[in-house]
């Protein structure tokens, strides 16, 4: 009973000096800015676009305050302005991810393409620490890629992942109840065991994503698909390893990728980012979750909900 009433204190406590430093933030307009951000002073008027590309590769942002997170409707509307946008001379992806799902990330290099399609102009993609799985698959829109000199990139492959939970509901004294109409209709499902049918279904359509992977590394790196098939065992290579294997063109610093971009366009860019819309109680709520302890029945519908959850990703899993 002390340790509970301990640990209440502290979370109060934490609490209140959140709500300290963030009131005093937002008093200083640091919280949450709205507006694009630009890399230059001012926004050029003929221009290349810089778009980031961080953390997970899915609907919705890793962090709903966190205006860096990759946002796929955004990228995707503001990719297709880019296309209509006469002063626009190209785009260069800045690139810090580990991957995501297969359809976000298929969706959105299937978007730059259209965009190279449609105007002509180029795409560079820039490395940074991570360019893995499917920040790899949308990077191979570009006609030029370089990385960092500690980056690690590559991962080719797909994971499609369920958790079991069986004995935690077990343990919780909880069932899971399916009602379906066919032997594989409830498969993956958290208390249930898959079958070897089941376990050779989910291989066929990994199987189908992969071959769809490495078609696309293929075509976009000049290379043989039995070549890329041999780097394409789910390993990251150092951004040296990379260059050798002709996953990447160059190892260079962010400022020598802006450089040859500049070089390449004839104009300057500016970096893009998108203004989560959060609040300051938005912030706080959001960061209270992360210190507010959790019972075994939250954590369950955690995992449970998990955007990640049963879906294939062309994703590192580190």
């Amino acid at each position: 009973m002390e340790n509970s009433k301990k640990r209440n204190r502290l979370i109060a406590f934490i609490a209140l000096c959140l709500v300290f430093v963030f009131l005093m933030a937002s008093c200083m307009g640091a919280v949450i800015s709205g507006g694009s951000g630009e890399y230059y002073d001012e926004m050029p008027e003929e221009s290349f676009a810089v778009l980031t590309i961080s953390g997970t590769i899915q609907a919705s942002p890793d962090s709903p305050v966190d205006s860096y997170s990759y946002n796929h409707a955004n990228l995707m509307d503001y990719v297709d302005s880019l296309i209509e946008d006469e002063s626009n001379h190209g785009i260069l992806l800045k690139v810090n991810s580990g991957g995501g799902t297969v359809y976000h990330s298929d969706e959105f290099y299937l978007k730059l393409m259209e965009y190279k399609e449609v105007t002509g102009r180029p795409i560079h993609a820039y490395f940074e620490q991570t360019a893995a799985s499917g920040a790899y698959y949308i990077s191979c829109a570009a006609d030029y890629i370089s990385a960092n000199r500690n980056c690690w990139t590559g991962s080719i492959g797909v994971i499609l992942s369920y958790t079991n939970m069986k004995g935690l509901y077990d343990k919780l004294g909880l069932e899971e109840i399916i009602i379906s109409t066919g032997d594989n209709k409830g498969m993956g499902s958290a208390a249930g065991t898959l079958t070897d049918e089941q376990r050779a279904i989910y291989q066929s359509l990994v199987d189908d994503s992969y071959a769809t992977f490495t078609d696309i590394v293929s075509k976009a790196r000049n290379m043989d698909i039995e070549t890329v098939k041999k780097l394409a065992d789910g390993r990251v290579y150092t951004a040296e390893q990379a260059l050798e294997n002709g996953l990447v063109d160059a190892v260079e610093g962010w400022e020598d990728a802006l450089s040859y971009m500049e070089d390449t366009t004839g104009v300057e860019g500016y970096e893009v980012y998108f203004p989560s819309g959060a609040t300051l109680f938005d912030y706080l709520f959001y960061k209270m979750e992360d210190i507010m302890p959790e019972n075994e029945v939250e954590s369950l519908n955690k995992m449970a909900n998990s955007q990640l959850a049963g879906v294939p990703l062309y994703m590192w899993v580190a």
